[in-house]
């Protein structure tokens, strides 16, 4: 049953499960600002809802998410917009991340083809990740000179560690399923054609349990957990806006849209 439609995602219930697609196929599904919006919309939506006991996660078409939509051609506002609003501007990803941490029910993450840069920052926000053998996940910021952002830094050094995450966000690594399954990113990993049934049979399983505890149980998990987040990330866009003035940002993106080697001078 169909719940709601957006431009951007696809909204679908079956009994206590509901299936929210990330529907830019034709992008990769990248996050453009209105896709971000609707994602914050739609996982708000959850609060004021009773039936659903667990919420399902994916990407229609071939990836679960590219990452954010670097389209040129996308807010030219933020460009001539006063330093005060560009910075409100780009804490929307950290309210889509902070939105998904925020669902009360659980949510799982049907993860397949790519989750790069925001798309991944998403996935770990979830409480349970399902991937397809040909799934991957990458930090391409560092590629193209900023520092990763959306408060989701936290999230992956408490899921993968320490080190992992420096060969993820500092090296720009890409990791493969079999990996990520080793390193605790992925809690099981199905073939292309298996995912979405494996990720409705965990969401069945966890809707069949008494709702109450279970939400209450997560919070108190999430809250342990992420008590620090807040305190230490709090300045992660500002750190991007910094970095995304440099002109070794701008060396980066060259270097990347040109696929050449440089020399970085850390100015």
């Amino acid at each position: 049953m169909i719940v709601n439609s957006y431009s951007n995602l696809l909204v679908e219930r079956e009994g206590h499960v509901s299936v929210v697609t990330f529907n830019r196929p034709q992008k990769a599904n990248a996050l453009d600002r209105s896709h971000l919006e609707e994602i914050e919309a739609v996982s708000n939506l959850f609060r004021d809802d009773s039936e659903t006991r667990v919420v399902v996660f994916t990407g229609a078409g071939k990836h679960f998410s590219s990452g954010a939509d670097l389209s040129p051609d996308l807010d030219p506002i933020d460009q001539d917009a006063a330093l005060v609003i560009r910075r409100r501007r780009a804490r929307i990803g950290e309210r889509a991340v902070q939105a998904i941490l925020d669902i009360d029910q659980i949510t799982v993450a049907a993860w397949n083809g790519a989750a790069m840069g925001g798309g991944a920052c998403l996935a770990t926000a979830m409480d349970f990740r399902i991937g397809a053998q040909d799934c991957f996940m990458q930090y391409p910021e560092i590629e193209i000179g900023v520092n990763l952002m959306w408060k989701s830094l936290a999230l992956l050094v408490r899921i993968a560690g320490p080190s992992r995450t420096k060969r993820l966000v500092a090296g720009g690594e890409r990791i493969l399923a079999s990996e990520l399954l080793q390193w605790g990113i992925l809690d099981q990993v199905v073939a292309p054609e298996d995912l979405l049934d494996t990720a409705m049979e965990w969401a069945h399983r966890y809707a069949r349990l008494p709702p109450i505890p279970q939400q209450m149980i997560k919070q108190s998990v999430n809250a342990i957990a992420n008590a620090l987040d807040t305190a230490i990330m709090h300045m992660d866009v500002d750190q991007n806006m910094l970095t995304a003035s440099t002109e070794d940002r701008r060396e980066a993106i060259r270097s990347y849209l040109d696929k050449t080697n440089t020399d970085f001078k850390g100015d």
